[in-house]
């Protein structure tokens, strides 16, 4: 079976070719100069020649405080890209995984948001993202909508990537405290989103519609850089401290939600996957970083 990879250089991207697929899997990743997404013609003549079981969408216009100003190009990768790749599949009946993101939510629920809650994005990126959603639902009705948060990895960068690099150069690090969500482990994502691009592929009857995605537990911008540092240090790299600050004393051009909690309960309810904690994915993140802890080693 041949399955179509859409941003496939990105962290989730890179991650989906690496895990290891069912033997007779073809993984087809264009870059963006060999497959423009938002040309529906170029879509249609790369569906055409492939003979696709699946197709993951993961590309987006990502630079949230950027799309404040460059709203044009947000929505045309967030959204009418998605349109482009929802109509051409479906007119082929190939089922389209799509991810999206928790900025599509407020922030402002008390508990965990569910797929069914109400969206109401406060930023450029968000509402981008909400109008992909949409394309995707209307456009073909074996969908999967997967709405993931705080993704991190080795590779590109990230929030881990970061906060390493400054716990390198500063003796303090200062980051955002009244903000909460749910790391996200690229690898872990992509393995959900195997599971589901196969299950679509391979049984007419397989569930569709909005599902989220992260690592189980949640914590702040602060607490994910404690947590960071911390892993780090024991890994050899420099102990510093890391003061929460509120978020309005790191004002951005783009409104973050307050609360990005999601809830995977209908992802385990639909596919079966159970998301492990934050922290043990964060802990192997850094072991492919910076190398595993030298008492883990010398067992």
């Amino acid at each position: 079976m041949n399955v179509l990879i859409l941003g496939g250089a990105g962290q989730v991207g890179t991650e989906l070719q690496a895990l290891a697929w069912p033997a007779g899997t073809v993984l087809h990743a264009p870059s963006r100069t060999e497959l423009d997404i938002t040309d529906a013609a170029a879509v249609a003549a790369a569906l055409d020649a492939g003979s696709y079981g699946a197709v993951i969408n993961t590309a987006a216009y990502t630079a949230v405080d950027k799309a404040e100003s460059e709203i044009a190009e947000a929505w045309r990768l967030n959204a009418l890209a998605p349109a482009i790749l929802a109509a051409e599949t479906a007119r082929r009946s190939i089922p389209l995984v799509h991810v999206s993101t928790d900025y599509v939510f407020a922030g402002t629920k008390a508990g965990p948001y569910q797929t069914d809650d109400p969206i109401a994005p406060r930023s450029v990126y968000g509402a981008s993202k909400a109008g992909g959603e949409l394309a995707v639902r209307t456009g073909n009705p074996r969908h999967a909508v997967v709405r993931t948060a705080w993704v991190v990895s080795p590779h590109r960068g990230n929030f881990v990537k970061t906060m390493l690099r400054l716990a390198g150069e500063r003796d303090k690090l200062t980051v955002v405290d009244d903000q909460h969500g749910c790391p996200t482990s690229a690898g872990d994502l992509a393995v959900a989103l195997m599971t589901i691009a196969l299950r679509l592929a391979e049984d007419a009857d397989a569930p569709t519609g909005t599902f989220h995605c992260v690592n189980a537990g949640a914590t702040t911008w602060c607490g994910f850089a404690r947590a960071i540092v911390a892993g780090a240090a024991r890994r050899g790299g420099r102990a510093i401290p890391v003061e929460g600050i509120p978020t309005t004393s790191y004002p951005t051009p783009a409104q973050r939600p307050a609360n990005s909690v999601l809830s995977t309960d209908t992802l385990t309810a639909a596919f079966g996957v159970v998301p492990r904690p934050w922290e043990a994915a964060l802990d192997d993140i850094l072991d492919r970083l910076m190398g595993r802890v030298a008492a883990e080693t010398s067992r």
